[in-house]
């Protein structure tokens, strides 16, 4: 593999500088028109490329890896998350996946603390009235929201991401508690001043606010299934920013709309890009367009983890990021 470039077909486009790198390394393909790619246009990318970059959109499936032929060797995933891969087919099949972990944390854990601030104090809904002109001047029963300070806020997940949420939330004043595979260390606990819960069940039914940053895998889909969500607290408020997949959608709408819980705050859906077309009707949602990692620094840094995947299995050596079926 030293011996010559690899070839490697990036699917979308990414920063300039990024792709510039990529393209002084490797014997690059890229994606200038940012068009995604088909499932045939896949098949032909993987059939031709030492190493494909893909990104979460593009669903790389057994099916489609059946097809893929014999020449790739690596699939440098540009994202945090692998749920868009069959892992287990590609690692069967001699093809090593990598991700990019680490470089997203900070950017997503602000952006859920946005969220939790703007579905509570209602921020978009009262920059639309301003839009509209609908602004008649401070009343002092108009627009009132819910404070964060000495609120309970139970984050599900507490990786990298859910313990720099909790660093913001204590920051706000607020009680964190956590629901984890297993509990933190010691020094993590004293340091966040988090309560465990073993039980997601008891958790949520005590909870102000609820903050979802665990991954999607075949555990976790539909973790927050209609049975769980109907143990949120009347005023509570429930925030995604990890994938949508994890919450119940359908439920989760059809309770909004009847009151039954107090609000949301979503930039990841269950089926996107679509979106329940309910959600979009609400005015107790404030819904984004999964931007969570959507900063200038966040996505070079993000190519900067797939170069360096790349560089060292180009190399010779284990890339530093490659992901396995017991990881999920």
């Amino acid at each position: 593999m030293a011996a010559r470039k690899l070839k490697v077909i990036v699917t979308r486009k990414l920063p300039d500088p990024v792709e510039t790198r990529m393209c002084e390394l490797f014997d690059t393909e890229l994606n200038v028109s940012d068009k995604p790619l088909t499932a045939d246009e896949l098949v032909d990318a993987m059939s031709r490329a030492d190493v494909l970059v893909p990104t979460i959109t593009d669903r790389i499936d057994s099916r489609l890896l059946s097809r893929s032929g014999d020449r790739l060797k690596l699939i440098a995933n540009f994202g945090a998350g692998v749920d868009n891969i069959d892992v287990a087919t590609a690692n069967a099949r001699g093809i090593i996946v990598t991700n990019t972990p680490g470089v997203l944390t900070e950017d997503t854990a602000d952006l859920t603390m946005t969220l939790i601030m703007a579905a509570s104090r209602r921020i978009v809904e009262g920059a639309e009235v301003v839009k509209a002109g609908g602004f008649q001047g401070w009343a002092p029963t108009w627009m009132l929201g819910r404070r964060l300070w000495g609120k309970r806020l139970g984050i599900i997940g507490m990786g990298r991401i859910g313990q720099a949420v909790a660093r913001r939330a204590k920051a706000f004043g607020m009680q964190v508690h956590y629901h984890n595979r297993k509990p933190v260390s010691p020094r993590i606990a004293e340091e966040l001043g988090c309560t465990y819960w073993e039980s997601l069940d008891q958790m949520l039914a005590r909870m102000d606010f609820v903050s979802v940053n665990c991954p999607h895998t075949p555990a976790t889909y539909h973790l927050l299934s209609a049975r769980r969500l109907k143990l949120l607290r009347p005023h509570a408020i429930l925030v995604n920013t990890a994938r949508g997949e994890v919450i119940d959608e359908g439920a989760l709408a059809n309770m909004l709309a009847k009151g039954e819980i107090a609000g949301a705050g979503l930039d990841v859906y269950e089926h996107e890009p679509a979106i329940n077309p309910k959600l979009l009707k609400l005015p107790n949602v404030v819904l984004l367009p999964h931007m969570g990692s959507a900063t200038v620094e966040g996505r070079v840094d993000m190519g900067e983890k797939v170069i360096v995947n790349v560089k060292t299995f180009m190399d010779g050596h284990r890339p530093p990021d490659r992901v396995i079926p017991a990881m999920l």
